[in-house]
C-alpha cells in the first residue's frame, strides 16, 4: 500500500482500477519541400485551422448544453489561439524562409511557445500554458491527419493517471466512464480543476510522482476532499473507503430531494445559503440547487475574450435580467476586480512583479472613474428590478471606501437629472480580504451597509502564500488560527455594528469549517450552486449552541492540522 499527496483539486471518493495515459507527443520528422509546394502547404494549414476551429466550437456547444456557459467559455481562449496572427505569419514566414514542411514548422513554433510560457514566473499565466499546448497539439493532429482517442470512448469504470489532461479531454469524461483523476501536475485555479468541481469528478491535481508510482490497472483510492491517493489499499482500507464512499452517495442523493428546505439551525436559527455566479446563465442552475440569492456577482468577466469595451446599456441588461430572475431574493454585484489574476488586453495595465498586490480592484476602479461610473450608473438603473446590492472589492482603509461612495454619489446625482429611476438606498458592502480591512472591521462597519469576507485572496495575504503556485501549496490552510481569528473579528465588529457579514470564498463551501463559521456567527454562506444543498444539510444537523462550542474550541487549537482533525471527526460522526 502506497499513499500520495497531492493538491485536492475537486472534492468526493472513489475507487477503481488506474488507466494511465502518456504523453500525446507527435515527433515531426524534417522534411524539405520545393518552392512550388509551398502553396499547398499553406492552404493544408488553412485547412488544419479551420478544422481545429470546427471541432472546438462543436465541443464547446455541447459542453454549453449539457453543463452550462460557464465552462463552455474555457474553450474560448482555444479559439484565441487560432487567431493570433502572430504565430500564424510566423509559421507561413518560416514557411517561406526555410522550404520545410509546414507541419514541422509548425511543431517548431508550438514548441517555441509552450517554452516561452513555461519560463514565466507567474502561476496563473503558466496554467495557461495548456491552452496553447491543447488547441496546438490539436492543430498538429489535424496536419498530420492523426486519429486521437477520447476519454469519452473508455468502456469501463477507471481512475484516469495521466502526467496533465487538457481541458478539452477533461470536457469528453462527461457522464462518460471515468469515475476521477490523477495528475503529476497542475493547481486548484487550473481550467482542468474548475471543469472537475463543474463535472463532480474527484481529482487530486500536483502529484508530480504520480505517473512514476502508479501502473495499469493498480487499485487508487482517490480522496478529493483531502488530496490524497492510496494506491493498491490492504483490505480494511479497502473496506473502510468504501463505506466512505456509500455513505456520501446515500448523502448526495438525499442532500437534492431537500434542496428547498431552509437553512435553520435544530435550534431556531437562520442562515441564508447562496450562491456565486459569473454570468447570468448561470442563474437557472441557482435556483435549481435551492440558492436563496447571489451572493457574488462577479462583473469582470464582461471585459473578458473581447477586443472592445462594454456599454452601459450590457451591463445593464446583465444586471437587469438577474434582477429579475432572482427576484425577491438579493443579489450582490462585486464592482470589477480586475487585474492580480485576471489580464485585460483593453487596458493598458502594465506586467507587475505582483499583480495580486498592484494596481487592481477598487484601486483601479478610482484612477478609472470614467469606467467605474459607466458600470455604477448600470447597477443603479437596474436596481429598480429586483433586490440589488453591490460592494467593493479590496478595501484596504477607510478613505477608498469614501472615495468609491463619492463617485456613486456623482452617478445618483446624473440619474436624477435625466430622471431615471433606481434605488435611492441601494445597499452597498465592502468585501474583507486585505488583512488591513480584517484589523479596521470595527471602523468600516460604521461607513458600510455589510461586509462580505473574500478568504480566497484574506488567506493567502494574512499567510503569504501565492494561492496559484502549487509549490507552495501546502502553506495556504485555511484553517490557520490566524485566519480563524482574523474572520471571528471582522463578524463581532460588524455584529457590533448592526450589520451583516457573509463569505463569499472557498471556505464557505468547505464542509470542514461550516460548523466553526455558524458558531461565529457568520450571516450569509455564498457558494457555487452545486455546493448549496450539503451547505444547507449541514446547518439543519445540528443547534446554534453546539455550533458555539465548536467554534470556541477550533478557536483554541495551535495548529491548522489540530482543527482539521477535529472537525473531520465531528462531520465523520454525523455521516454515520
Amino acid at each position: 500500500m502506497l499513499t500520495l499527496k497531492g493538491i485536492a483539486a475537486a472534492p468526493g471518493i472513489k475507487i477503481g482500477p488506474a488507466y494511465r495515459i502518456g504523453r500525446e507527443e507527435y515527433i515531426v520528422p524534417i522534411q524539405s519541400i520545393t518552392q512550388e509546394e509551398i502553396p499547398l502547404q499553406i492552404q493544408l494549414f488553412e485547412e488544419a485551422l479551420i478544422q481545429t476551429r470546427k471541432e472546438i466550437i462543436e465541443l464547446q456547444k455541447r459542453i454549453s448544453t449539457d453543463m452550462g456557459q460557464d465552462e463552455a467559455q474555457i474553450f474560448d481562449a482555444h479559439l484565441l489561439v487560432l487567431e493570433d496572427r502572430m504565430l500564424i505569419e510566423e509559421v507561413i514566414s518560416r514557411l517561406k524562409k526555410e522550404h520545410l514542411s509546414v507541419a514541422y514548422i509548425f511543431s517548431e513554433v508550438l514548441k517555441k511557445y509552450i517554452d516561452v510560457f513555461s519560463k514565466i514566473e507567474d502561476e496563473y499565466l503558466k496554467e495557461r500554458m495548456s491552452d496553447i499546448n491543447d488547441v496546438g497539439r490539436r492543430i498538429l493532429r489535424n496536419l498530420l491527419g492523426k486519429e486521437h482517442k477520447s476519454l469519452g470512448d473508455i468502456k469501463e469504470k477507471v481512475v484516469i493517471v495521466a502526467h496533465d489532461i487538457s481541458p478539452s479531454d477533461t470536457a469528453s469524461m462527461y457522464k462518460q466512464n471515468v469515475c476521477a483523476f490523477v495528475t503529476d501536475i497542475g493547481g486548484k485555479t487550473s481550467h482542468t480543476a474548475i471543469m472537475a468541481k463543474s463535472l463532480e469528478i474527484p481529482a487530486v491535481v500536483g502529484v508530480q510522482n504520480a505517473t512514476a508510482s502508479i501502473k495499469m490497472n493498480d487499485i487508487l483510492i482517490v480522496d478529493g476532499s483531502m488530496g490524497m491517493i492510496i494506491v493498491n489499499p490492504d483490505e480494511d482500507t479497502l473496506l473502510n473507503y468504501q463505506k466512505e464512499e456509500e455513505i456520501l452517495k446515500g448523502l448526495s442523493d438525499k442532500l437534492l430531494v431537500d434542496k428547498d428546505l431552509p437553512a435553520v439551525t435544530q435550534d431556531g436559527e437562520s442562515v441564508e445559503i447562496i450562491a456565486n455566479i459569473e454570468f447570468p446563465d448561470e442563474v437557472p442552475s441557482v435556483k435549481l440547487h435551492g440558492a436563496q440569492g447571489i451572493g457574488l456577482y462577479r462583473t469582470e468577466f464582461f471585459y473578458m475574450n473581447r477586443k472592445d469595451l462594454p456599454t452601459e446599456e450590457e451591463h445593464f441588461q446583465a444586471y437587469k435580467y438577474v434582477a429579475e430572475e432572482m427576484k425577491p431574493y438579493p443579489v450582490i454585484i462585486r464592482t470589477i476586480d480586475i487585474g492580480g489574476d485576471k489580464f485585460l488586453s483593453q487596458f493598458d495595465i502594465p506586467k507587475e512583479m505582483q499583480p495580486f498586490m498592484g494596481w487592481r480592484a477598487i484601486r483601479f476602479c478610482l484612477a478609472r472613474p470614467d469606467l467605474f461610473k459607466l458600470q455604477l450608473r448600470a447597477i443603479l438603473r437596474a436596481s429598480v428590478y429586483g433586490k440589488l446590492k453591490m460592494m467593493y472589492p479590496m478595501i484596504s482603509g477607510i478613505e477608498e471606501l469614501k472615495q468609491a461612495n463619492v463617485i456613486l454619489e456623482q452617478c445618483k446625482k446624473e440619474l436624477k437629472e435625466k430622471r431615471v429611476p433606481f434605488d435611492d438606498d441601494i445597499e452597498v458592502g465592502v468585501m474583507i480580504e486585505v488583512p488591513s480591512a480584517a484589523l479596521i472591521a470595527d471602523l468600516l462597519a460604521k461607513e458600510a451597509d455589510f461586509f462580505s469576507i473574500g478568504t480566497n485572496d484574506l488567506i493567502q495575504y494574512a499567510l503569504a502564500v501565492d494561492r496559484t503556485n502549487e509549490k507552495v501549496a501546502y502553506l495556504y490552510e485555511p484553517a490557520h488560527p490566524a485566519v480563524l481569528r482574523m474572520i471571528k473579528n471582522v463578524i463581532d465588529s460588524a455584529h457590533a455594528n448592526n450589520i451583516k457579514v457573509g463569505m463569499c470564498g472557498e471556505m464557505a463551501s468547505d464542509e470542514i469549517f461550516v460548523w466553526i463559521l455558524l458558531g461565529m456567527g457568520l450571516d450569509e454562506f455564498s457558494m457555487p450552486s452545486l455546493a448549496v444543498p450539503s451547505i444547507k444539510y449541514l446547518v439543519r444537523s445540528i443547534t446554534a449552541k453546539e455550533a458555539k462550542e465548536i467554534a470556541k474550541e477550533a478557536l483554541s487549537l495551535p495548529t491548522p492540522k489540530e482543527v482539521e482533525l477535529f472537525m473531520q471527526a465531528k462531520l465523520k460522526a454525523l455521516k454515520r
